[in-house]
């Protein structure tokens, strides 16, 4: 027997959104505003770190009903003279991703401009290159990340069995109907299409393409579809 989809009303959502926010401690309840519109869910307001309002926009993410997030919350530093200066910024951004094992830190470069943080440079592996951000975001000061390090795999393999170890790492996922999951393959590039339940889904499905050794760029298509 098939079971039709639950089709969520924006009040639903909204509330979903609301209440997730309030069980991220990152985020306090009065900081963001929330407004649902077609599955279409908007946060303003504002805070006083990047990192919350990332985490307010992955919180929304999180909510069954959402196809997509647009995030206007500002980021409104502490009382003046509290804020770190660039160069602060920049020092502390160099220790972190030096003290993280993860990170090749003599291969990223990293700038500050009026407290956004520019990641450049050149890594072996996608999980090496989002750690790098991981480490920055939380600093004091940031008000934005922009992740321009490149991606260049030291190992190849083949299109097939390329194509082979992502499906097999959709399969194996918990989060992941691999069975609505397209993949394609352009070279080292990766294509994923289909259609997934939640934000959640869609990200670990582009996890597990980026996990496949060789694979320099992965193009997600996926369309949320609740």
């Amino acid at each position: 027997m098939t079971t039709t989809p639950e089709l969520r009303t924006d009040e639903q959502i909204q509330r979903d959104v609301l209440a997730e926010l309030r069980w991220d401690a990152r985020v306090q309840p009065n900081e963001v505003a929330v407004v649902a519109r077609g599955g279409v869910v908007t946060l303003a307001g504002w805070v006083d770190s990047y990192v919350k309002r990332w985490a307010a926009e992955r919180a929304a993410q999180r909510v069954r009903g959402v196809v997509a997030v647009a995030n206007e919350v500002e980021i409104h530093p502490p009382a003046a003279g509290a804020e770190p200066t660039d160069p602060d910024i920049a020092a502390a951004a160099a220790q972190v991703v030096e003290w993280n094992a993860q990170v090749p830190a003599d291969q990223i470069e990293i700038t500050v401009s009026a407290g956004r943080v520019v990641l450049r440079g050149e890594v072996e592996w996608e999980y090496e290159r989002r750690e790098a951000e991981r480490a920055v975001r939380g600093l004091a000061g940031v008000r934005g990340v922009t992740n321009a390090i490149a991606l260049r795999p030291r190992q190849r393999t083949e299109p097939e069995d390329l194509e082979r170890r992502i499906a097999q790492a959709l399969l194996r996922s918990a989060e992941t109907d691999a069975g609505r999951i397209v993949v394609e393959q352009d070279g080292d590039r990766v294509i994923l299409r289909g259609a997934v339940r939640s934000w959640p889904e869609r990200r670990d499905a582009e996890r597990a393409a980026w996990s496949a050794p060789g694979v320099r760029d992965v193009e997600n298509d996926i369309r949320i579809a609740p």
